[in-house]
C-alpha cells in the first residue's frame, strides 16, 4: 500500500502541470505524501504550498518545508522534530504546541504567528543537539510563550514581540518566555514586550532593545555589549554579573 501510494505521487509530480506544485495541498493529501515515504526517507514540501492547511497533529519529522508557503497554517501540535523550514513562509501562522527540537527555521518568515507552550527537548532542559536554529528568522509581532533556551537566533528580527509574561492564572509557577543561553547576538527587539522574559547568559551583543518593555526580565550574566537600550522600560530588570560595555541607554 505504501508503495503504491509512492508511486502514485511520484507520477503526480512527473505528470502534473508546472502550476499545480503551486496549488495549495488538502490535508488529505499531505497526509498520503507522507504516508508513502519509505522508512529511513525524509518528505520534501520544499516550495509547495500550504496556505491555511489544516495540518494539525501531523508528523513531519526530518522533512523539507525549506521556501514552503504555509501563510496562517494550523500546525498546532505538529512534529517538526529535525525538519528543514529554511525561507519557509508562516506569517500568522500556528504552531501552538508544535514539536520543534532540533528544528530550522533559518530566514523563516514568521511574523504575527503563535508560538505558544512549543516542545523544545525530550527532558526538562534543552540539550544542545536539540536546540532549533532562528538565524535571520522574521518573528516581528509574534505570539510566544515558550523557551528557546541555547538556540541559535544570530540577526533574528524579533521586533514587537509579545512575550511578557501573563501573570494571570500562574498558581503553578511563573510560566514566561525564556531565551537562556541562547545566542542573539545582532538580534532586533526594538518595541517588544519582553516582562519577566529570561535572558539568563544570552548572548545579546549589539542587539537592539530600543523602545522595549524589560520590566521584571531577567539578563543575569548576559553579554550585552555595544547593546542598545535607548527608551527601554528596565523597571525591577536584573542586570547582575552582565556585561554592559558599550551599552547605550543603560541607567
Amino acid at each position: 500500500m505504501r508503495l503504491t501510494l509512492n508511486l502514485l505521487w511520484i507520477s503526480w509530480l512527473m505528470l502534473a502541470p508546472s502550476t499545480a506544485l503551486a496549488a495549495e495541498l488538502t490535508r488529505l493529501e499531505v497526509q498520503s505524501l507522507l504516508a508513502s515515504i519509505p522508512a529511513g526517507q525524509a518528505a520534501s514540501f520544499a516550495g509547495m504550498s500550504l496556505s491555511g492547511a489544516d495540518l494539525h497533529d501531523l508528523d513531519f519529522g526530518n522533512a523539507d518545508l525549506s521556501g514552503a508557503d504555509l501563510s496562517g497554517a494550523d500546525l498546532r501540535g505538529a512534529k517538526l522534530v529535525r525538519s528543514k523550514l529554511i525561507g519557509a513562509k508562516l506569517p500568522g501562522a500556528r504552531l501552538n504546541l508544535a514539536w520543534i527540537i532540533g528544528a530550522d527555521f533559518s530566514h523563516a518568515d514568521l511574523s504575527g504567528a503563535y508560538l505558544e507552550t512549543l516542545v523544545v527537548s525530550t527532558g526538562l532542559q534543552t540539550r544542545p543537539h536539540e536546540a532549533a536554529t532562528f538565524v535571520g528568522a522574521n518573528l516581528s509581532g509574534a505570539k510566544v510563550t515558550a523557551r528557546f533556551n541555547l538556540d541559535d537566533m544570530r540577526g533574528a528580527n524579533l521586533s514587537h514581540l509579545r512575550a511578557s509574561a501573563d501573570m494571570r492564572n500562574q498558581s503553578m509557577g511563573l510560566i514566561r518566555t525564556e531565551f537562556s543561553q541562547a545566542n542573539l547576538t545582532d538580534a532586533n527587539f526594538q518595541g517588544a514586550a519582553l516582562a519577566r522574559v529570561n535572558f539568563e547568559f544570552a548572548k545579546l551583543s549589539r542587539a537592539n532593545f530600543s523602545g522595549a518593555d524589560l520590566s521584571g526580565a531577567n539578563l543575569t550574566g548576559a553579554d550585552l555589549t555595544d547593546a542598545d537600550l535607548t527608551g527601554a522600560n528596565t523597571t525591577n530588570t536584573d542586570f547582575t554579573n552582565a556585561v554592559l560595555r558599550g551599552t547605550k541607554g543603560y541607567q
